[in-house]
């Protein structure tokens, strides 16, 4: 048999289903993990339930939610059933009365906050990383404030240079500083997320099994990494494997369509995430699934919601 990387990740994720236990095996394969009449009788052991904690939280971007103002917004979510509301980080701290009264007496929370920082971590300029880490601790606190899972971040974006090399003593940079972030998170009740993207957006940092294996190695709970179906699309060979694969460490997941990083739905049956919401499913997510995405249909509302029953619908079918 030729060795190519999908049969090894097909190999892995065997091996990985084995850890989880038989009961892994069946849910991931919709057949019972063994033959004998004692594991066939157990009920619904075709199913996933080796993890009762998932739980689809569906959240939108600020941007996203259909709405003029913060509170047409939120009575739309609240009306659909959207549980999550995740602002963009730019000018946050003197928004933090704002979003608190109006989601007092609401079921929403925020959930992560999409970056807003400024410069990059990995800038060969001393006086650009401070300019990050500064802006990055600002954003942080407020985060805290508002109960917030935690702050996106990306190292670095292909359009950002002068900029460190893709080195061994660049990722223990990286963990120096991403360390010392998580320790402020720490103290503020929330956590920074490594955001992976596809390789037409960033050189470092592509694949949700790097950015855990960097949070496995700073082993810091104020540290967390994530995964958008929209980048795995282009970067994963199994979305199932990627969320496996970050385990405890997945603090947060964004959601598009898969051709156009339109609403989900929109790109028609390529917009298929029942692979990956099994391995949530696995790992008993149950943090936030939010949109980033934008929306080809004039109607935005009826789109958003055709896409939350798309997305309720497909977590059933996983």
């Amino acid at each position: 048999m030729t060795i190519n990387r999908r049969n090894f990740l097909k190999a892995t994720l065997s091996g990985a289903a084995m850890a989880v236990g038989s009961t892994a095996i069946a849910s991931c394969t919709g057949k019972p993990a063994e033959t004998s009449a004692e594991a066939t009788a157990q009920p619904k052991a075709a199913g996933i339930q080796y993890n009762s904690a998932a739980q689809l939280n569906l959240s939108l971007q600020e941007g996203v939610a259909p709405g003029e103002s913060l509170n047409e917004k939120l009575d739309f979510m609240e009306k659909n059933g959207v549980v999550g509301l995740e602002p963009g980080g730019g000018n946050l701290a003197a928004r933090v009365d704002e979003f608190k009264q109006a989601l007092n007496g609401r079921n929403i929370k925020i959930s992560a906050i999409c970056a807003g920082f400024k410069g990059f971590i990995l800038s060969t300029d001393p006086a650009v990383r401070k300019q990050c880490m500064d802006t990055m601790k600002e954003i942080i606190a407020a985060a805290g404030e508002l109960g917030s899972t935690g702050v996106i971040i990306v190292p670095a974006f292909n359009n950002q240079v002068p900029v460190m090399p893709h080195t061994m003593e660049t990722r223990d940079f990286l963990c120096e500083q991403f360390n010392e972030m998580g320790n402020f998170a720490k103290e503020h009740g929330t956590t920074v997320i490594f955001e992976p993207l596809n390789r037409k957006e960033c050189f470092y940092l592509r694949q949700v099994a790097d950015a855990a294996s960097i949070c496995r190695d700073i082993n810091n709970p104020g540290v967390r990494c994530m995964g958008d179906f929209w980048h795995m699309t282009w970067e994963e060979t199994s979305d199932m494997g990627a969320f496996i694969s970050a385990g405890e460490y997945l603090q947060h997941v964004h959601v598009a369509s898969r051709k156009r990083r339109s609403m989900p739905g929109e790109d028609g049956d390529a917009d298929n995430y029942v692979n990956g919401f099994k391995g949530l499913k696995a790992i008993g997510y149950n943090k936030f699934v939010s949109f980033e995405c934008g929306c080809q249909s004039e109607d935005r509302a009826a789109a958003v919601v055709n896409a939350l029953n798309l997305l309720r619908k497909q977590w059933e079918e996983a």
